[in-house]
């Protein structure tokens, strides 16, 4: 299936002609001036379908003005459009003395949409394509006879999830307010947080068939100019028939596609989104899901959590610290146990080597079969945990690997030893901040034990680099992806593996922000005074 645009060098056929609103009588999209047709048409185009709801009523004086007012039951908010539609075209229009306002130059449907409708946002449509996508979006759609124009009467309301608090990035300290499916309340909050006119949103339609909106935000002076021409070139070069959540904008929009490393990061915070404005990234929001894509996205900003900036710098570094030695931990510890255990027991205390050999005596599996049952087990488990209800997934996860784990042991099928590092690891395993990350870590375990049992310590050494070699490699949208480790900057390294206090956090990313550098004009006027005369 073809998900990108093909690239065309004729300038003619640049513009797409169902986005060109302007009245064509060759075009065979243009709504028709008889009002009957227009229905019919609408119709046999909507397959008769029962939640779309048409109603023929007659406006002007002594009614001799037919129109026909078209919504979708269910997504149109019925109150609004009985009290400021209706009852203004069949009650109150006769006050209003149309015939005089309808003079050269102007038409019925402009006279009505500016002296009668008392709606905030109205909107001439003059094709079919246009008005499909404004009645399923929630839209009233207005139609008079002997005019080939319609008005699309902004009254959208359907049951929506509220604003509640996030369930896959949890804080101890911060906001507690998440995202939800609605695409304007997500703005919202996002500009509740940035009251700055500089903060740009600017809006898309991805999708044949969903036309699902997705809207970009960025900081216009903050972010770079080269970003932003990318993302557009990225969104823009979509064409496929649906979008129905932000991981097939993500998907289609990365930069490594092959890799387990994530190179658009998610959140659901609104904060994390307004900082990383901040920053001078982009914010890419999709209707009708609650997560929010960033761009670009750094390997060291999947072990940052938004807690880290509502904490005191020392607290928030030695818990940044603790993510990436877990990240180790959950990468190489099986591997290692392998390693040591198969090739390299002279590593090991005397005492611990007649331990683990006198657990093992009864095991008929090598070390490596041990592992992979066990992390298979696990995984089996952490996922069964995830599918069940949330009252019962996590006492199911926990219960069940203490009880397999034990039985296993005293079956002598696994070592005691065995059970102790992979519990280890998958503790390790949780402590990432993002999901995505995690992920990454649970897939290149399994490579780093197959290697260690093969190669041992060799081996464990040449994936690291080739692992090394492979982050260095990736991009996203342009920026280097160890960045600022590799390339180093030493003026970035105040928030990557530590972070500095707040009156010492001065400038933005160098490589991601190329203008507006400085965040903070005087350092030292945030910076905590010394007591004075023991005060």
């Amino acid at each position: 299936m073809r998900f990108f645009k093909k690239k065309t060098t004729n300038k003619s056929n640049a513009t797409n002609p169902s986005q060109n609103q302007a009245v064509d009588p060759n075009q065979k999209d243009a709504l028709k001036i008889n009002l009957q047709e227009n229905i019919q048409t609408l119709k046999g185009a909507l397959g008769e379908s029962a939640d779309v709801v048409f109603r023929e009523i007659q406006i002007g004086k002594e009614g001799i003005i037919k129109a026909g007012i078209i919504y979708t039951d269910g997504l149109t908010d019925t109150t609004a459009l009985q009290d400021f539609i209706l009852e203004t075209l069949m009650l109150d229009i006769n006050s209003y003395n149309l015939e005089k306002k309808v003079a050269p130059g102007k038409n019925l449907i402009t006279v009505l949409k500016e002296f009668a409708m008392a709606v905030g946002e109205i909107k001439e449509v003059t094709t079919f394509d246009v008005l499909f996508t404004s009645l399923l979006s929630g839209d009233t759609i207005l139609l008079v006879d002997g005019y080939a124009q319609a008005l699309a009467i902004s009254n959208k309301q359907w049951v929506e999830r509220g604003v509640t608090e996030p369930m896959a990035q949890t804080v101890v300290r911060g906001p507690r307010e998440g995202f939800s499916e609605n695409l304007r309340v997500n703005t919202a909050l996002v500009r509740r947080k940035l009251k700055d006119p500089n903060l740009w949103v600017e809006s898309k339609t991805i999708g044949t068939r969903t036309k699902t909106n997705v809207a970009m935000m960025y900081i216009n002076g903050v972010v770079d100019d080269k970003i932003v021409k990318e993302v557009h070139l990225r969104l823009n070069r979509i064409d496929i028939d649906g979008i129905l959540e932000s991981g097939n904008i993500e998907e289609l929009i990365e930069d490594a596609a092959y890799s387990p490393f994530p190179t658009v990061f998610n959140t659901e915070r609104p904060d994390v989104v307004a900082a990383a404005l901040l920053e001078g990234r982009i914010a890419i929001l999709v209707d009708g899901t609650p997560f929010v894509l960033i761009v670009p996205a750094l390997f060291v900003q999947f072990f940052q959590s938004a807690e880290d900036y509502y904490q005191r710098a020392d607290i928030a570094s030695f818990i940044r610290l603790l993510r990436f030695v877990s990240f180790g931990i959950a990468l190489l510890a099986p591997s290692f146990f392998i390693a040591i255990t198969t090739f390299h027991q002279a590593m090991l205390p005397p005492a611990l080597l007649i331990n683990l050999t006198a657990q093992r005596e009864g095991v008929p599996f090598p070390a490596f079969f041990e592992a992979m049952l066990m992390e298979f087990t696990f995984e089996i488990l952490r996922e069964a945990g995830v599918r069940m209800p949330r009252s019962i997934g996590s006492a199911m996860s926990i219960v069940g690997a203490f009880v397999i784990g034990t039985a296993a042991v005293e079956a002598g099928v696994i070592s005691a030893a065995m059970v102790i590092v992979v519990s280890i690891t998958a503790i390790a395993s949780f402590v990432s901040p993002t999901y995505d990350i995690a992920i990454a870590v649970r897939l290149l375990r399994f490579g780093f034990m197959g290697i260690a049992a093969m190669f041992g310590l060799f081996g464990i050494t040449v994936g690291l680099i080739a692992l090394i070699l492979h982050l260095c490699s990736i991009r996203s949208f342009g920026i280097p992806y160890m960045s600022p480790i590799a390339p180093f900057n030493i003026s970035d390294q105040e928030d990557t593996f530590i972070r500095l206090p707040r009156w010492k956090m001065i400038t933005r990313p160098r490589l991601i922000n190329q203008q507006n550098k400085v965040r903070q004009q005087n350092s030292t006027a945030a910076k905590p005074m010394p007591p004075k005369n023991g005060v």
